[in-house]
C-alpha cells in the first residue's frame, strides 16, 4: 500500500478530484496548508503599502491506494494539478504499512 501526497495549487482542488474518482480512486484527505517552494513567495500592494507573502496557501491532497494504482495515480494527479508556471506543487510517494477500518475492523488493501 502506499500514500500519496501531493502539494497543489487551491483551484486546482477540483480537477484533481475529478481526475481520481475517474480512475477509481474511492476516497482522498484534503487539508489546506501554507508553504512555499522555489518562489520564496512574493511581494503584494495592500492599501498603498508593499509586503512581501512568505508562505502562499496551498491544498495538500491524500489517497491511499494499493500499490497497483500508484502510476494512474500520479498520472492522474500530475495531469490534473499542472498549469505550466512555477508553484504547481509536488507529489509525494509513502509506504503504507497497515491500514486498519475503525468501523469493521478490516485490515490491509480491504480497509481502503
Amino acid at each position: 500500500m502506499k500514500l500519496v501526497a501531493a502539494i497543489i495549487k487551491p483551484f486546482k482542488l477540483d480537477d484533481v478530484r475529478e481526475a481520481l474518482s475517474d480512475i477509481g480512486v474511492t476516497g482522498i484527505t484534503v487539508t489546506e496548508v501554507k508553504g512555499f517552494g522555489r518562489q520564496k513567495g512574493h511581494t503584494e500592494l495592500y492599501r498603498g503599502a508593499e509586503y512581501v507573502v512568505d508562505f502562499l496557501p496551498k491544498i495538500k491532497v491524500e489517497v491511499a491506494i494499493d500499490d497497483g494504482q500508484l502510476d494512474s495515480v500520479i498520472e492522474a494527479i500530475s495531469a490534473a494539478a499542472k498549469t505550466g508556471k512555477i508553484g504547481d506543487g509536488k507529489i509525494f510517494v509513502y509506504d503504507v504499512l497497515q491500514a486498519i477500518r475503525i468501523r469493521t475492523g478490516e485490515s490491509g488493501t480491504e480497509a481502503l
